[in-house]
């Protein structure tokens, strides 16, 4: 009786360990299912390629490692998350909330249901040439998953800038870890922050003036163009629309002096150009309407000098010794161009003398982007020196990544490339949601069902 007592209670603690290894058991693949964003975003930092399990039975685990070693051998920071319609990821935040957690730069692609669409940073990959690869993908193979995130990568592999989350390339914590060994040390570290800081400014200050002379110009033309403008809004043949027209070009006007006024960087002068190019667009319809001829579409300034205004259709032209593209023209340039005249340039002061404005540098940038919005500048400027800023990472996305943001969008290190972690500090505006419009709407980072 004693031998049967003492086997009893020596069998206890194996029995409550053989219990509780069993719950356990029981608790791990309930924690796998769970999914949710938490769990993707660690899932994609290292692997790159996220299924929630609710959908393996749409993209195997097998196509998900599959696709993981590609991305891995292409060393991009290209991002997959194939995940259910449910609750845990509402389309209004899951690409925000993703890519927050996750805190990496690059292009993601989700598909959330039967939706798939494309998310980026823009120092990744711009914003439609994201959405033209997703909407491509999924219109070549709809509803075969694995076959779509596999096109959208591979046409992603020749796109997107920087590097995988595995990649042995460069690192910020190269340069983070030492400084702050050396700040231990000694005050140097410090001193060299606050000497690069102060340049940084300086170099602000500097290309922000150089600006505001080009800009006040702009803003000057349009005001005198406001003064010679013969309409009297209490004029007998003056209708509703017509005094809507005129209102929308002064308050354009007003507020592209307001965000003058305003500005401290460079980048805060894209704003300003915006605003000028909304009140030409507005002085136009209004002169259709006072003329009885149809509304003109809206197209972006005249692209020899914006003081033009709005240009009236496209032509051929090449700057001396560069290739030939297509460029929108006011009617002036473009009767110089059929007799063969040169265009009506504009030209800024340089420590060169004056040259034409894509030839003056990079901090004209966010000045040309407000005019040019919408991903026309590199096209436009390939082969100048300005064109060279939208030929590297600099140039994330359209200027104007759509919501009016220009290249040194807000929040936006153009010294970051794709695949470095960021954290949460990213545009959040870039990520949009799964309501709304359709691929390829009007400006609108969002889209719904096919």
């Amino acid at each position: 009786m004693r031998t049967v007592v003492r086997r009893s209670t020596a069998a206890r603690p194996a029995a409550l360990l053989a219990a509780l290894l069993g719950l356990l058991l029981l608790l791990a693949p309930s924690a796998s299912a769970a999914g949710g964003v938490d769990e993707a975003s660690k899932a994609l930092k290292k692997s790159q390629v996220y299924v929630d399990p609710t959908m393996t039975s749409r993209f195997s685990q097998a196509q998900a490692d599959a696709l993981a070693k590609k991305i891995e051998k292409a060393d991009k920071p290209v991002f997959i998350a194939v995940l259910p319609s449910s609750a845990q990821y509402p389309p209004k935040s899951v690409a925000r909330d993703l890519r927050t957690k996750t805190g990496i730069a690059g292009l993601y692609g989700i598909w959330l249901g039967d939706q798939f669409k494309a998310f980026t940073d823009r120092q990744a990959l711009s914003t439609n040439a994201a959405t033209n690869m997703a909407q491509a993908a999924f219109d070549a193979h709809r509803g075969d998953i694995d076959a779509t995130v596999n096109d959208f990568v591979d046409q992603a592999d020749g796109q997107v800038k920087g590097h995988g989350v595995s990649s042995g390339g460069f690192s910020a914590a190269l340069v983070v870890v030492p400084l702050v060994l050396l700040a231990l040390l000694g005050g140097g570290v410090f001193l060299l922050f606050r000497r690069a800081r102060k340049r940084r400014e300086e170099k602000v200050r500097a290309e922000l003036a150089q600006l505001r002379t080009v800009v006040d110009e702009d803003i000057t033309a349009f005001g005198e163009e406001l003064d010679r403008l013969d309409f009297n809004p209490g004029a007998p043949g003056a209708d509703d629309a017509q005094r809507a027209d005129y209102t929308k070009a002064l308050d354009s006007y007003e507020s592209a002096k307001r965000a003058m006024d305003a500005a401290k960087r460079p980048e805060d002068v894209t704003a300003v150009t915006e605003a000028l190019g909304e009140g030409r667009y507005s002085l136009a319809v209004l002169d259709a309407r006072r003329t009885g001829r149809a509304l003109p579409e809206r197209r972006p300034a005249c692209f020899f000098d914006p003081r033009h205004g709005m240009s009236v259709r496209d032509a051929e032209w090449a700057p001396p010794g560069g290739a030939v593209r297509t460029v929108p023209a006011c009617q002036a340039d473009l009767d110089r161009l059929a007799i063969g005249a040169t265009p009506d340039i504009r030209t800024v002061e340089t420590e060169h003398g004056r040259q034409a404005y894509w030839d003056a540098g990079p901090a004209y940038s966010p000045w040309a982007g407000g005019y040019y919005g919408g991903g026309l500048l590199p096209a436009l400027l390939v082969g100048t020196a300005l064109g060279s800023v939208f030929s590297t990472p600099a140039y994330a996305a359209p200027m104007g990544f759509e919501g009016g943001h220009g290249g040194y969008g807000s929040g936006y290190d153009p010294s970051v490339e794709g695949g470095d972690e960021t954290g949460a500090d990213f545009i959040s505006s870039d990520f949009g949601s799964f309501d709304g419009g359709g691929f390829g709407g009007g400006g609108d980072d969002s889209f719904g069902g096919f």
